[in-house]
């Protein structure tokens, strides 16, 4: 099993045009903000899931792509599942939580990956995941727009009546004319051995990230695109640099003359190459 063996911090870019990229179910489903400063925010989950939604639909049923936690999943079942098989069933009763725990990381991508909490059943253990993500934050402080809706129908004969057959829904619909997000992304080779992340996984998870937002397309979330992926790798499993140091060599900028930013071409990006720390390269990177 080739695990991986060095670390990684990355930085991802992506962007939202007239839509909403996390809405806030507290909030009416609003996008997410700062209520200090006014930047929006995309939840680590929210990406996560976009990751899990692309390797279920890219692998399938391939064996060892599985997907743990996805949409309408019973988790105990699929806990309680583990234990029937074979090899876990034949081990000591002090053993089998482990062997348990190794059947789903073997099993389920996002497990190996994000790692996960299966001690609500049968007990598989938990699993710390080797790949972690922040929130994702604008660039800038958003807008949050609402925007009134019709519907030229109604769900109910009641209804119909009420409106004397002009029968209309009003609804509302909340987005961003646009925000350019951030968020840092980390990679721990000791814990990738402990799930079983590979590099293959690790080339599906970079894949996962340039493309997810092709495969989750909707009216609510607008144009929502990738626009860059900076990956620091480092020689060791410990890592050769504090990420934050690594970090900071990425900027992005508003161009001068953009007030108001309404595309990706309104922001410069760079990053410092020059003199990186020994021991660190960045990794060549398509989206």
């Amino acid at each position: 099993m080739n695990t991986i063996q060095n670390r990684y911090d990355f930085v991802l870019l992506f962007d939202v045009q007239d839509g909403n990229p996390n809405g806030d179910p507290d909030a009416g489903n609003l996008p997410r903000v700062d209520p200090e400063t006014g930047h929006g925010l995309v939840t680590d989950v929210c990406l996560k899931r976009k990751v899990r939604n692309f390797v279920q639909m890219s692998k399938a049923d391939e064996k060892g792509y599985g997907i743990f936690v996805k949409e309408k999943a019973v988790l105990n079942t699929l806990i309680d599942a583990a234990h029937d098989d074979e090899k876990v069933k034949s081990k000591e009763k002090g053993e089998k939580t482990e062997a348990a725990r190794q059947y789903m990381c073997e099993r389920y991508f996002d497990v190996r990956t994000f790692g996960a909490v299966m001690s609500t059943g049968k007990n598989a253990g938990q699993v710390r995941g080797p790949v972690q993500l922040t929130f994702a934050r604008s660039v800038d402080p958003i807008v949050q727009l609402e925007h009134s809706i019709t519907r030229m129908a109604v769900a109910t004969e009641a209804e119909a009546e009420k409106q004397q057959g002009d029968n209309r829904t009003m609804g509302r619909k909340f987005t961003v004319p646009y925000a350019l997000c951030r968020c840092h992304g980390f990679i721990s080779a000791p814990l990738a051995v402990q799930t079983g992340f590979t590099e293959n996984d690790l080339a599906l998870f970079w894949n996962g990230l340039s493309v997810m937002f092709e495969h989750d397309r909707s009216a609510a979330r607008g144009l929502m695109t990738t626009r860059a992926l900076v990956v620091f790798r480092h020689e060791s499993k410990m890592g050769n640099a504090s990420a934050h140091s690594l970090f900071e060599r990425v900027s992005v900028r508003r161009k001068d003359g953009v007030s108001v930013p309404r595309s990706f071409p309104d922001y410069e990006v760079s990053v410092a190459a020059d003199g990186l720390p020994a021991g660190v390269n960045i990794v060549p990177m398509t989206v």
